[in-house]
């Protein structure tokens, strides 16, 4: 009965986990570039039931009965990273990229510039005249020399073609970093819709979209239905519990009094 208990809440913990996951899908239903997660769930090891009842010469063999579930735990959690719909934008510092490939922003932590990758293209020209993103991160992008640098607009009018070539009043100035890798399963999300990643190669067969955004990924029709899978699972694991803790005061309680 105590292995029950086990059972019903490793299946709680999971089903609140899942819950998380399609929480922050749905709250960024509207984010740019976002890309949803799933949770993936693996069962514990079972536990091989048997005895001893069968005996060979002066040697008990032991029975094979069958094995006990001891439930379930979280596996990981796994990005969709599928394409999201293109949609006009008014401003000429929004981006969208058509395949596969990431925009690249760079970090000032204070102690040092990392780089990240997005695939929200909602950009805009800060004070300074610098391409950022709306966490104030440097869009960057390769110069004449082909090194690699923070895009500095100005005040000047950005232009940009379908290979991410990047002009200011007309005159050709950056290319849009654009990568991709090879494995985006060891992308890994930070936070503020980035990516962290290792080893990113140039594409070129990306195509770059001015005045646009890529919408999120996130069907939310399909999260609801999940949404509400989850909240009766969770609901069922929660009464087979109590279900479990009323037989196990009564044992307690009452089946032991002696009168």
């Amino acid at each position: 009965m105590i292995r029950s208990l086990f059972t019903s809440i490793s299946g709680m913990i999971t089903q609140e986990a899942k819950q998380d996951v399609i929480t922050n899908n749905l709250a960024n239903a509207n984010t740019a570039g976002f890309k949803s997660d799933s949770l993936t769930i693996k069962k514990f090891n079972d536990v091989l039931i048997q005895n001893y009842d069968k005996k060979v010469g002066d040697k008990n063999v032991r029975n094979v009965i069958g094995s006990i579930s001891n439930g379930a735990s979280i596996d990981g959690v796994v990005t969709d990273f599928s394409q999201g719909d293109i949609e006009g934008s008014d401003s000429s510092t929004d981006f969208a990229l058509s395949g596969s490939g990431f925009f690249t922003v760079q970090r000032d932590d204070g102690v040092g510039k990392t780089n990240y990758y997005t695939r929200d293209g909602h950009f805009h020209v800060n004070m300074s005249g610098m391409l950022v993103n709306d966490s104030g991160d440097a869009v960057m992008g390769r110069d004449l020399n082909n090194n690699l640098t923070a895009i500095n607009v100005g005040s000047g009018k950005l232009g940009c073609d379908v290979l991410g070539n990047i002009n200011i009043d007309g005159v050709s100035k950056y290319k849009l970093e654009v990568v991709d890798f090879s494995d985006d399963t060891k992308l890994k999300k930070i936070g503020d819709n980035l990516f962290q990643g290792d080893n990113p190669t140039q594409t070129t067969s990306t195509a770059v979209k001015q005045n646009s955004l890529e919408k999120s990924n996130v069907n939310v029709i399909n999260e609801m239905v999940n949404m509400i899978t989850t909240m009766r699972s969770f609901e069922t694991n929660q009464k087979i519990v109590q279900s479990l803790d009323e037989t196990l005061n009564k044992a307690v309680n009452e089946v032991g009094t002696v009168r």
